[in-house]
């Protein structure tokens, strides 16, 4: 999972102008990444030229996936990444970015601001942090942490399995399950066998 670019636009009337961009393009060659950066702004200013206000996409091209959000006030962003990054973490990332973009720079400056012009230092720092989208987001991290618990589970009943022991044996060995409990599994465990497909 990687993330490649993240910009800060302004959808004018006719065309999108560039405030800041970052990116990251460690994993290309260092002859390739000039034209690389060129190609990921010209596909960013693009892609907000054609998106409405209000809107949020996600669009497809090569292997790269670019989202972008364009704010009913015109202030956008795209973030370009491959296609296993979480689409909803990407989005997550532009609403945090333009929030806090939106109050550090002034209006007045989006229509005519430049990356050269524009003071604002902290998209380095975001395309830094959400490279990893388990520790940038906590919902992402939440649900990674429950997908390894559940493969332990299913890692600790296969060990069990494999090494000969069967449910119906644990249950008859059992010294913490009754009477009762043990003859309600037998009745389920005959009730249920009647229903096998051999």
């Amino acid at each position: 999972m990687k993330l490649y670019s993240l910009c800060v636009l302004y959808k004018g009337s006719n065309k999108a102008n560039l405030l800041k961009a970052a990116y990251d393009l460690s994993s290309f060659s260092f002859f390739q990444r000039s034209s690389v950066q060129e190609f990921m702004t010209f596909t960013s200013s693009l892609i907000v030229e054609r998106s409405s206000l209000g809107s949020r996409a996600s669009v497809k091209e090569q292997e790269y996936l670019c989202h972008v959000y364009v704010r009913n006030d015109c202030l956008s962003g795209v973030v370009i990444a491959d296609n296993e990054y979480p689409s909803r973490v990407c989005f997550t990332l532009l609403d945090k970015v333009l929030e806090e973009f939106a109050r550090e720079v002034n209006s007045i400056d989006w229509p005519s601001g430049s990356p050269a012009t524009v003071q604002y230092t902290a998209l380095d720092s975001y395309l830094a942090k959400y490279q990893n989208p388990r520790e940038a987001d906590a919902m992402t991290k939440v649900q990674a942490e429950l997908d390894e618990t559940k493969i332990i589970l299913h890692n600790t009943m296969e060990s069990l399995l494999e090494r000969g022991e069967k449910l119906d044996d644990l249950v008859q060995k059992s010294e913490h399950l009754g009477n009762q409990s043990k003859a309600f599994y037998k009745t389920a465990r005959k009730q249920n066998s009647c229903c096998e497909v051999m």
